[in-house]
């Protein structure tokens, strides 16, 4: 199968990437954020979560940084709603869209969300009638579609069950989350292989953990089976606090720079998102997971370093 010619990225940063900080991040830092990512010709960003501040108390403020964020006609700003009181709270901020998440493993979804699947996809119902009504879209989510920390490798087959029950809820779109970042690209295939026959694959993207290095080589498997959409997080962001070890989602730079070696079209900047990398990392104190973006930095840093060296001396002797 050919690749792809036009791949959509959905950025997770915002959201998925800052959940789980350690401390939380001002909200004014996150709207610029935000406003950074919509400048780079990304057309899906990820913006917060209406959850219980309680559990993730990192996006309590989603409301105000929904309100603040300058509307766009070529950016869609989705919120996270796992339940009818968060849709309901993200439609009164604005959302336009919304996403809800499910497990492809039955004991992940019980700790994570304290429910079976089942009762996981029944607390949707209301959602998906909701936003029927009121025109919002609805994104799914499934997560540890590869593995799960606590029963291991889990069935393709399970993966595309709870997949398939998302897109006839009314999901249009699902994506898959190798959520321990185990998956290898044998793996992945055999994934979308088995999710494919039960949703159409334009209707499947891939959201990958980088924790064994496996996330772009993944990509490319993805790719070949003809996916052409995934999220990534910018710099690299995230990780999963259920999953001890899992490291963060897929830097959105690295994804964009295969993608450009491959001559897919994205239409989305690469130094624009590094800019946007290295201003969260500054304000998180950290350096960016991304290679992309620490080889670009260095160059940038090599660049006029070699300018200076090579520039002559106006005041010496000439030979």
């Amino acid at each position: 199968m050919p690749l792809p010619e036009k791949v959509k990225l959905v950025e997770v940063g915002p959201r998925d990437g800052l959940q789980n900080e350690a401390k939380v991040v001002p909200m004014q830092v996150r709207v610029a954020l935000v406003e950074m990512l919509a400048e780079t010709g990304l057309s899906a960003i990820e913006a917060g979560a209406f959850v219980s501040p309680k559990w993730v108390p990192q996006m309590a403020d989603s409301a105000t940084v929904l309100r603040a964020l300058r509307p766009r006609q070529t950016v869609r700003f989705s919120v996270l709603t796992p339940n009818l009181r968060g849709f309901e709270d993200a439609v009164a901020a604005g959302a336009r869209e919304v996403a809800v998440f499910a497990a492809a493993s039955e004991t992940f979804s019980q700790r994570n969300i304290n429910c079976s699947i089942a009762e996981s996809l029944a607390r949707f119902q209301p959602v998906m009638a909701a936003a029927r009504q009121t025109g919002v879209a609805v994104r799914g989510y499934v997560s540890c579609v590869l593995g799960c920390p606590y029963e291991g490798e889990v069935a393709p087959e399970r993966a595309a069950e709870v997949a398939h029950a998302l897109f006839e809820m009314g999901c249009h779109e699902v994506s898959l989350g190798d959520t321990l970042g185990v998956g290898t690209p044998a793996g992945t295939r055999r994934l979308f292989e088995a999710v494919g026959r039960r949703v159409p694959m334009d209707r499947l993207a891939g959201h990958f953990h980088d924790t064994y290095g496996m996330a772009v080589a993944n990509i490319y498997a993805s790719l070949e089976m003809g996916v052409a959409c995934f999220d990534s997080s910018v710099a690299g962001l995230g990780g999963c606090p259920y999953a001890a070890g899992a490291s963060g989602n897929v830097a959105t730079e690295d994804v964009l720079y295969l993608l450009r070696g491959l001559g897919i079209d994205t239409g989305v900047d690469l130094e624009k998102v590094a800019a946007a990398g290295a201003f969260i990392c500054h304000h998180l104190g950290r350096d960016s997971q991304s290679r992309v973006a620490r080889a670009l930095a260095a160059r940038k840093r090599a660049v006029p370093e070699k300018a200076a060296l090579e520039k002559p001396d106006p005041g010496g002797a000439t030979s």
